[in-house]
């Protein structure tokens, strides 16, 4: 087995995380900049926190072609809102396009053609065509340092869900009808249609 120390180049240890941790779902984030205008942009290092209170996590990078933060970052730190739209398959080149760095203020739903949706609770826009949506309150910020590739957390806690009703029946998404994808390495996307099912060993069971 070969070893390595994390203290080179962050292109080394980034390429070896993207890499490992597999498949990587998406959060396609909405949030204001500062003149109003609309933002979306992909995320791969996304999670969730907490089920009640609902908090939500995502780790967006210093930029490393131009060492500044990241308008989603930027935006929601001034704003305290933003909404993770979770998206099919059929809508991944679409988030693709919305991971191109624009210039700031430059609108990217506009860039990648979509329609939008007034949310409820905040003030960014949700995207029309995604079946599931998460209205979230900024909540904590880490940051991991200023340099090309550093890392920071943002958390946001969800006001308000919107779920299409065509991928939820009793109570519960299911994942053949959402269609989800997720990242990997490199160019590498994945479609999640081949599940299997593995019986869980802990006494209470609240996905069944």
């Amino acid at each position: 087995m070969l070893s390595f120390d994390t203290d080179g180049a962050f292109q080394d240890n980034y390429k070896f995380l993207i890499g490992s941790i597999l498949p990587r779902p998406i959060a396609w984030i909405s949030s204001v900049n500062d003149d109003g205008s609309h933002n979306i942009a992909p995320f791969s290092f996304f999670t969730a926190i907490s089920a009640k209170p609902m908090i939500v996590a995502f780790c967006p990078l210093i930029r490393t072609s131009t060492g500044e933060e990241k308008d989603t970052a930027r935006n929601i730190k001034k704003n305290k809102d933003f909404v993770i739209n979770i998206f099919s398959e059929n809508l991944a080149e679409k988030v693709n396009l919305t991971s191109a760095e624009l210039p700031y203020g430059e609108n990217e739903f506009a860039h990648a053609n979509l329609e939008t949706l007034n949310s409820e609770k905040v003030k960014a826009k949700r995207v029309k065509g995604c079946p599931i949506h998460f209205e979230c309150q900024f909540r904590d910020f880490l940051s991991y340092g200023d340099t090309p590739g550093a890392g920071q957390i943002i958390t946001g806690e969800v006001m308000k869900v919107h779920v299409d009703e065509s991928v939820y029946e009793e109570g519960r998404i299911i994942t053949q009808k959402l269609r989800p994808v997720g990242r990997g390495a490199g160019n590498d996307w994945f479609k999640c249609s081949d599940t299997f099912q593995l019986e869980r060993l802990m006494k209470a069971q609240i996905q069944k």
